[in-house]
């Protein structure tokens, strides 16, 4: 893992400081300790260390002080900050008096804000971490990618990578969740992953959901947007760039960060590059890769999809219409895959409409882009895709 270089570009100038978010196990301390192997680390992963710094935040002030200035030029690195939110007062002096700069790391920011706690005012830049992609994996499996998932350690587990993806749910996305102070019945939460795993990329039903997890619809947006804030998944809003009664304009669509997690909580296993399941974890991957791009390119564009009441259906569209993308699993498309992509194009002249599939050979049909999904996702990290606003 030390060896794959990331997409993420952290670059600083002189007393700049940076939060840095992401999900566990994406590879934030590797990344930073490669990045700036100068820089003094705190780690409140350890036992020691978080409770001497919560008992006593103004530490951090009064060893830094006594640090010499050749330390003190690089940016100082504490590690999951989330866990010590009174740090970030003593963090806003330093820059503030003694012009130091920080990277704030961690999995959440969303502690930090119910806490009130001290973001800074804008005088950190803010970047996510986001599992592996396309331009960081040489030779990359696409059933491996859709089974094992994009989470660095799980893509490259060989052996018991199921039991791993297992365990992250299982510890992580309910047990840290739950220790964050962040839901308190954690039975209806556990409810509310399972009915993720039928509601997974499909409009949201908030009402269902909630009906399944016998708790009420708010609730259910609540937990949504705990999912949200931590950075374990990402609401798609539907495209609605004119009002028509004939296209759905309120129901959105969810889906989680990384398609390896969402197919443990769907139970699903893909041993063959064919069949619905396929075609849903294939356009999950897609997405994963589009909203990388968008975040470490720095390129603020939209992420939407644009259906209809009679359901037909663009998966993507970026840009606000500049882009429309339909994703198919088939080694072999046909003119009844385009329909969605037609229906579009007739409605809003996009500038450019990609089919994303298996086919081996990029071909072009009535204007229609029909692209090996290697190729587009090349064309993506080069920016042939969309270039952003």
């Amino acid at each position: 893992m030390k060896n794959i270089k990331r997409c993420l570009n952290l670059k600083l100038p002189p007393r700049q400081s940076a939060f840095l978010w992401g999900p566990r196990k994406t590879g934030k301390t590797t990344y930073l300790r490669a990045r700036f192997p100068r820089s003094l680390v705190y780690d409140f992963l350890k036992t020691d260390l978080f409770l001497e710094f919560s008992k006593r935040p103004a530490l951090l002030r009064e060893q830094l002080l006594a640090k010499n200035d050749s330390v003190l030029k690089y940016p100082i690195i504490l590690d999951e900050v989330q866990k010590v939110p009174q740090l970030l007062d003593e963090v806003h002096w330093l820059i503030e008096n003694k012009d130091l700069s920080f990277i704030l790391c961690g999995s959440s920011a969303r502690k930090l804000k119910r806490g009130h706690a001290n973001l800074l005012g804008g005088r950190a830049w803010r970047y996510e971490m986001f599992p592996l992609v396309f331009p960081e994996v040489e030779k990359l499996e696409l059933l491996r990618v859709l089974n094992h998932g994009m989470i660095p350690v799980h893509y490259l587990q060989n052996q018991g990578y199921q039991k791993s993806l297992k365990a992250y749910v299982q510890d992580y996305l309910k047990e840290e969740v739950f220790a964050e102070g962040l839901i308190r019945n954690v039975p209806a939460f556990s409810r509310f992953l399972d009915a993720i795993g039928y509601s997974h990329g499909e409009l949201t039903n908030f009402s269902n959901i909630a009906r399944d997890c016998a708790v009420d619809s708010k609730t259910v947006k609540e937990y949504y947007q705990i999912l949200v804030d931590t950075l374990l998944g990402i609401f798609l809003e539907p495209f609605k760039r004119r009002q028509s009664r004939q296209v759905i304009s309120k129901a959105s669509k969810f889906y989680l960060f990384d398609v390896g997690v969402a197919g443990i909580i769907t139970g699903r296993h893909l041993r063959q590059e064919k069949g619905e399941q396929f075609g849903r974890a294939f356009e999950h991957f897609m997405l994963m890769e589009i909203n990388a791009h968008r975040s470490y390119r720095e390129l603020d564009y939209p992420i939407n999809f644009w259906r209809t009441k009679s359901g037909i259906e663009v998966d993507f569209v970026l840009g606000g219409g500049e882009t429309a993308i339909e994703v198919k699993g088939k080694q072999k498309v046909d003119r009844t895959d385009l329909r969605g992509l037609f229906a579009f194009i007739e409605e809003y002249a996009p500038k450019k409409a990609i089919v994303v599939c298996n086919e081996k050979v990029e071909r072009v049909y009535k204007g229609i882009r029909i692209m090996p999904w290697r190729k587009f996702l090349r064309e993506l990290w080069n920016d042939k895709i969309i270039k952003g606003q």
